[in-house]
């Protein structure tokens, strides 16, 4: 299913309305020409309705109107002890141009105004549209495992480094025995490339070869998990992509929960470390990597001649199954 970005279209009309609105305040268009004039009140109530008495300039004579007043301005203000005639004060806005002016421009007179439109239809859209991406948006922050990539990164890494370090390893050996072969004294290992060679797989032990192995089928499993559970490693990929690449993502982040479980309970990224170190040991030391190969090829001799004869022996080819021998019809010709 094609995703729909509902609320980020509600998000966009919103901000287009309060826009508008800014603008028209901008321009001025939402309110009329008007300048501040004082006010004689004739009558006040408790509440801050009033009757006011202004002079109007343009049709010079005096106007009287219905009025909202501060009622919390200061008494001192109000009648009758402003100037002891009965009368109080306050200021308003007087409009100046269009057909009505003259008249008094009250504040009820602007929640009409196409601004007030604007701003009243486009902040509730903005809050929808950024309320409901957010919750929408939840579940897919929600499946972000960068952590668990991370570790399966490492792991998918460390079980192929220690799969081409053994295969380099038997390279050597099988490279060297081309060249020379193993010396028939016990003491002659001395400087030997074949007997060095051999030497660091024996230290690697014999269980380095299923190590490397099981590093190669294991790092070949989380190669196709680890692509498709790229986007889950960030935030900002799991929101990027659609939802079929992000199903596809949870599922390749379980698969790769339980390829770690499985290495966490055979302790194998202990053991591909553990034989990598095996494998890379003596590489700095030379003299010292040749003096240990010739002292342990002159005590084990044999063993060293059983590992170059496994490593080198041609693989096995299974036995082809012998056909039947054809059987031949003879057809007597029809007189």
């Amino acid at each position: 299913m094609r995703h729909v970005p509902f609320f980020r279209w509600v998000l966009t009309a919103g901000v287009v309305l309060f826009a508008c609105a800014v603008g028209l305040y901008a321009t001025g268009s939402g309110m009329p020409d008007v300048r501040q004039i004082d006010l004689t009140v004739l009558d006040e109530k408790p509440d801050g309705s009033c009757t006011v008495q202004w002079n109007d300039p343009y049709r010079h004579r005096t106007r009287q109107a219905s009025h909202r007043c501060d009622p919390t301005r200061s008494d001192l203000l109000k009648a009758p002890r402003f100037d002891g005639s009965g009368e109080g004060w306050e200021s308003g806005y007087m409009i100046t141009g269009g057909p009505r002016r003259g008249s008094l421009w009250e504040l009820t007179d602007e929640g009409s105004s196409s601004p007030e439109i604007f701003l009243a239809l486009g902040t509730p859209l903005i809050a929808v549209g950024l309320v409901g991406g957010n919750l929408r948006a939840l579940p897919r922050v929600l499946g972000v495992q960068s952590r668990l990539v991370r570790r399966a990164t490492g792991l998918s890494e460390a079980a192929r480094r220690v799969a081409e370090e053994y295969e380099r390893a038997v390279a050597a050996v099988r490279d060297a025995s081309r060249l020379e072969s193993l010396p028939q004294e016990a003491d002659g290992g001395l400087g030997s490339r074949l007997v060095t060679s051999l030497w660091i797989l024996r230290e690697a032990g014999p269980e380095a070869g299923e190590i490397a192995a099981a590093g190669r089928e294991l790092a070949d499993r989380l190669h196709g998990p680890l692509q498709a559970a790229a986007p889950a490693a960030g935030l900002r990929t799991m929101l990027q992509i659609g939802p079929a690449a992000r199903s596809r993502a949870t599922a390749a982040v379980a698969e790769l929960r339980s390829l770690l479980a499985y290495a966490d309970e055979n302790d194998l990224p202990e053991r591909f470390t553990q034989a990598s170190v095996d494998l890379l040991r003596g590489q700095d030391v030379p003299d010292f990597v040749a003096l240990a190969a010739g002292a342990d090829f002159a005590r084990h001799p044999a063993a060293y001649r059983y590992l170059l004869s496994k490593l080198t022996a041609p693989p096995a080819v299974p036995p082809r199954a012998k056909k039947a021998p054809r059987r031949i019809r003879w057809w007597r010709r029809r007189r």
